[in-house]
């Protein structure tokens, strides 16, 4: 009985045996298909974790001094590009506008005066100009006068030598020469007199000209000003730089605010992607245009798609505050990390549900 057991036992184990490794091949084909097809997977699934949403953050602050008044926004509030989102009190920056416009006002009417003034004076040099050409005319009239008078003296001086006229004659011409001289002389002294005159009033139109480049700046001065007046008038009104979402708010009503003080922050969300940190071994294949796949830690069951825009020119290491020293002799070698920028589809996220920070995991295809 006990052999016959023994036979019928030996049987049973050769079958395990043979069951066993049946299985073992199985197991080790499952496996190797299985790693083929992972490495294949791998090698054209470029994937990390180290990456996270990224956009546009708006940091709203005042450009002037004042008080609050009003406020239109509140914390995750949607807005639109240019939606009033505060005002400052604006009484102050009122007056000044008034002032500097009264101020360019005034400046405007000197040099209008002045304007006027330089009219005048052109006006009165033609007249001088006109008065010399007249007095050289009379000029060259009285010394032809004076010639005539001249031969006619000496004429009536040899007819009366030859006692062809009488001595009250010859006086006569002689007197008409003498006064001939004295309106030559007359003359000269009036052409001498209107010269002079007419450069006096060329440096009186010089002089009120430079008046006028001079009150010409003041009212560019002025207008300077004012311009200045209204722009500060005008940054009592904060507006939305871009649409988004309002967050970080820190100003209330009544808030003392400075220049520059932050306030508050837009977020947008229409032009947000991905900041994807990968290794520089995975790299090699990376381009531009290429799809990509991303999954949300937020949104575990969805999908979202884009494709990789640029890559960065340096590592994330390189534009840190303390940048690595290699050359100080304490060199470790560190695989460094180098931003991708992916951009996302634009269908991919209609209802804007991503938000900036959140991490997610790309997988960027290689084809």
């Amino acid at each position: 009985m006990e052999e016959t057991k023994t036979e019928e036992t030996k049987p049973n184990n050769n079958k395990k045996k043979k069951l066993g490794l049946v299985v073992l091949m199985v197991v080790v084909i499952i496996g190797a298909v299985s790693l083929f097809f992972y490495l294949g997977y791998k090698a054209t699934h470029i994937t990390t974790d180290d990456a996270y949403v990224d956009g546009s953050i708006h940091t709203i602050a005042s450009k002037v001094i004042g008080t609050v008044t009003n406020i239109y926004v509140k914390d995750n509030q949607a807005v639109k590009k240019g939606d009033l989102l505060l005002e400052i009190d604006q009484a102050d920056y009122r007056v000044r506008v008034n002032e500097a416009s009264s101020g360019v006002g005034a400046e405007k009417a000197k040099l209008i005066e002045i304007g006027a003034r330089i009219e005048v004076s052109k006006n009165q040099l033609s007249e001088l100009t006109a008065g010399l050409e007249a007095a050289k005319a009379n000029l060259e009239l009285q010394e032809a006068n004076l010639k005539q008078a001249e031969r006619d003296s000496l004429r009536a001086e040899n007819l009366y030598k030859s006692e062809t006229i009488s001595m009250d004659r010859y006086e006569k011409t002689r007197t008409a020469q003498t006064v001939a001289q004295a309106q030559v002389k007359a003359a000269r002294e009036q052409v001498v007199k209107a010269g002079k005159a007419l450069e006096t009033q060329k440096s009186v139109v010089r002089q009120v000209e430079s008046l006028k480049a001079a009150q010409g700046s003041a009212v560019r001065e002025k207008e300077a000003k004012f311009d200045a007046a209204q722009l500060n008038y005008g940054y009592t009104k904060i507006y939305a730089p871009s649409d988004g979402y309002i967050s970080k708010k820190s100003v209330e009503l009544g808030n003392q605010i400075k220049a520059e003080q932050p306030l508050m922050a837009v977020v947008s969300l229409d032009d947000i992607h991905i900041a994807a940190n990968y290794k520089e071994t995975q790299l090699e294949k990376i381009r531009p245009g290429q799809r990509v796949k991303i999954k949300v830690d937020t949104y575990p069951g969805k999908m979202f798609s884009g494709k990789v825009e640029s890559i960065m020119a340096g590592t994330g290491a390189v534009f840190s505050l303390f940048p690595p020293e290699n050359a100080t002799g304490n060199y470790v070698k560190v695989v460094q990390r180098i931003p991708v920028k992916i951009v996302l589809d634009k269908d991919t996220d209609k209802e804007h549900i991503l938000r900036i920070g959140m991490s997610v995991m790309p997988t960027i295809i290689i084809e």
